[in-house]
């Protein structure tokens, strides 16, 4: 099959389409913050060849956001990579968990998986898909929901950059991007661990509020990746596995099997000698 039917076929899959409709109700948020990304780059010194630079190769809003400051008041650059790489820390978390879905593609597509991949997408695409296996709609679902979320970002964003200095800021963009983060930062919101991460790393923000060269925000980011770290070994802790030994020629039902894959069960099979 050519390149060209390729697309086409990911093109008119009907999960191409779930993917763009799951991601759809999201576009509002990232693509307010994706403006206020383009304006602060430019208002913060940033030329808008390079702002424009950054928005299409970087494409990560958070990391962009956390380094904008630090370049603005001449951070030394190992601050600012140092910022740039604990904010997207969470990358690698969501790479280890791509694998089970996409480590048979091809080298560039996984590339390609790893550069599309976002806060939102991961969220929709795990709920829709949780089992941790490939399947043949998944590719299409998640180009779907990436091409979705690459718009929903790279237009406001671009026109941000482009209108930056006939945008006031008595508009209160500023504002209005903390409001759409916070949309978004509630959507990732999904369990106890996340909640209580979410906590600590804004106590954290503000207790470390003083600190100079915005190195609060490191502070809040060791504290979230330690909550969390903390809650999952509690939580190993306190659901053990469960024992059961098996007869020598039993075999397990479908049920059991699942809380095998979960962990809450360990099957011990009896052995049968001669």
């Amino acid at each position: 099959m050519s390149r060209i039917a390729s697309i086409a076929q990911t093109l008119h899959h009907p999960s191409f389409r779930a993917g763009f409709i799951d991601m759809a109700g999201t576009s509002v948020g990232i693509g307010a913050w994706g403006l206020v990304t383009g304006v602060v780059m430019v208002k913060s010194g940033l030329t808008v060849g390079l702002a424009l630079f950054m928005s299409l190769v970087v494409y990560a809003g958070s990391a962009q956001l956390a380094v904008i400051p630090l370049m603005s008041v001449g951070a030394p650059l190992w601050v600012i990579w140092l910022t740039a790489s604990c904010v997207n820390l969470r990358f690698v978390i969501f790479s280890s968990m791509w694998r089970g879905y996409f480590a048979h593609l091809p080298l560039r597509q996984r590339l390609a998986v790893g550069y599309f991949s976002g806060d939102v997408i991961y969220v929709a695409f795990m709920k829709r898909f949780p089992e941790g296996r490939p399947a043949p709609e998944q590719v299409p679902y998640f180009c779907g929901a990436a091409s979705t979320n690459w718009l929903a970002w790279q237009i406001p964003c671009i026109a941000g950059i482009l209108l930056a200095n006939t945008v006031p800021l008595s508009w209160g963009l500023g504002f209005a991007g903390v409001l759409a983060l916070l949309g978004v930062l509630l959507s990732l919101l999904f369990d106890r661990a996340t909640w209580l991460a979410t906590g600590v790393a804004s106590t954290a923000a503000i207790a470390a509020f003083a600190l100079p060269l915005k190195l609060n925000i490191l502070v809040a980011i060791a504290a979230a990746v330690a909550a969390g770290l903390l809650m999952e070994a509690v939580d190993r802790r306190r659901h053990k596995p469960t024992v059961v030994l098996l007869p020598a020629d039993s075999v397990l039902p479908p049920e059991e099997l699942e809380h095998v894959k979960a962990g809450d069960v360990v099957p011990l099979r009896e052995e049968r000698h001669p």
